[in-house]
């Protein structure tokens, strides 16, 4: 905590609330694995649940793919956030007292979110299955969290703004109008195909317009204090940001390709996402750009090493994103595991190996103890990178094949068939994932639960892999 200013008689940074954040976001990711687990086995005829109702595989395929964005992803950002706007600020956030009750609040959430869905009170909105008696709890919830983290930048006595403020405002501003529009429109004032073009800018809008810009606007934080220099380029960093604004929110009818809705709202939307993916291309050329000349660094510090790999699966994904949203490729891909390989790159690929990064710089800070077991987080990212590049390959080429053989009009069951051997290579990738998570999980209570005089914590940046 020393190394931490202060604010008056508050620290600048509340750690607890770091800490509490980042311990449950680690509880909901093993919550999420495991139910994406479950639900794999569906595939391989070794459903554990079979004949009980609450636990029916689409059920739980609801709580892997909500806890995952609002349990596993939200909980970090939000730690990622308490620490950042803070530093950036030099204002510490608006009420700790308000930060206890939303950290509370939101866990009844997702408890709520859990228990509803399990019920079977979800919604028949992808990404949206939050029951009908949530959502108006998580609006609510979101005001308060914009309402703590906004002041502080609003009160900055700095010069300006520098762009991960930019990033985080702009998801302030976007996230509870997204979260309306997808969980209440389609649902109760828009049907038909006007509906579901609602339910497609929700799903992609979830992504772009809440975990994208918070993800981007962490980065530009962390890399360049990890890295002790500045941004390569602040034109870049702006016309990435720009570019997102822009482009991003008109793409969201890509998930609903060959569809009803009209043409010229799909045609918009591919061209709206090759724009955006270009774009893209800033931001990595900003960061890599930034690296040059401190390449090194990558080898020794391990959340660096978790930032890049993950900004590489985002230009992978992009790249891929650019050419399957064109109808030529839909043909092939469309409703195949091309997609869910595509899901688990860019949202496990990606945010997820950044709020590993996350956890390897501010969980010491937040317990007051350096890592305990380097060595067995070295494993876990190995472990994590190989299992996750295991599945994306197996879920592309299985979609590849389902795509050929629909298209050759063969037979439903024999492209059934011809997954199988596929459907099981991903339930092992996703046993190699979890086993990593379990390592992961017990590096975290190995070093909260060390004596708080064995160690020093270090000055930010300075969490590194023993030498060999």
């Amino acid at each position: 905590m020393s190394a931490i200013a202060t604010a008056g008689s508050r620290p600048l940074v509340n750690l607890t609330l770091v800490r509490w954040h980042l311990t449950a976001s680690a509880f909901f990711m093993i919550v999420s694995m495991l139910g994406g687990l479950a639900y794999s086995f569906q595939f391989n005829q070794l459903y554990p649940f079979p004949g009980i109702e609450w636990l029916s595989p689409g059920r739980v395929r609801m709580v892997h793919t909500n806890i995952a964005a609002y349990g596993f992803i939200a909980n970090a950002f939000i730690a990622g956030l308490l620490f950042a706007i803070p530093r950036l600020t030099k204002k510490p956030i608006f009420s700790d007292k308000l930060g206890l009750v939303i950290f509370g609040a939101w866990q009844l959430i997702l408890v709520l979110t859990i228990v509803g869905q399990l019920a079977g009170y979800g919604q028949a909105i992808e990404w949206g299955e939050t029951p009908v008696f949530v959502d108006p709890l998580v609006l609510v919830g979101l005001v308060l969290l914009v309402i703590n983290m906004s002041v502080p930048i609003f009160q900055t006595e700095e010069p300006g703004l520098y762009v991960s403020l930019w990033y985080f405002l702009a998801a302030f501003a976007w996230t509870g109008l997204v979260y309306f529009m997808g969980n209440y429109l389609p649902e109760f004032w828009v049907p038909g195909t006007a509906g579901a073009a609602i339910t497609g800018l929700f799903i992609h809008d979830l992504v772009g317009l809440f975990v994208t810009p918070i993800g981007w606007g962490l980065m530009y934080f962390f890399v360049p204090l990890l890295l002790r220099k500045p941004i390569w380029s602040h034109a870049l960093s702006l016309i990435g940001f720009w570019g997102l604004a822009f482009f991003y929110p008109m793409q969201g009818v890509h998930h609903f390709l060959l569809s009803p809705i009209p043409m010229y709202a799909q045609y918009g939307a591919i061209v709206a996402t090759i724009a955006v993916e270009i774009v893209v291309l800033t931001v990595i050329v900003n960061f890599f750009g930034t690296l040059h000349g401190r390449s090194e660094a990558i080898r020794g510090n391990l959340a660096l090493r978790w930032f890049y790999t993950g900004m590489i699966m985002y230009a992978l994904t992009c790249f891929q994103c650019a050419f399957q949203v064109t109808l030529t490729f839909q043909k092939i891909i469309h409703f195949t595991d091309w997609v869910v390989g595509h899901a688990h790159m860019v949202m496990f690929g990606v945010f997820g190996f950044w709020i590993y990064g996350f956890f390897i710089e501010l969980w010491p800070r937040a317990v007051g103890r350096s890592w305990a077991t380097p060595r067995l987080l070295t494993i876990h990212y190995w472990a994590t990178l190989v299992g996750l590049t295991l599945m994306v390959v197996d879920l592309t080429a299985a979609g590849l094949v389902q795509g050929f053989l629909w298209r050759g009009l063969s037979h439903w069951g024999e492209s059934v068939i011809s997954s199988m051997p596929f459907w099981w290579v991903r339930t092992f990738a996703g046993l190699v994932i979890i086993g990593a998570q379990g390592l992961f999980v017990y590096a975290l209570w190995a070093t909260a639960r060390q004596p708080t005089e064995a160690t020093q914590t270090a000055p930010i940046g300075a969490v590194t892999e023993p030498a060999s």
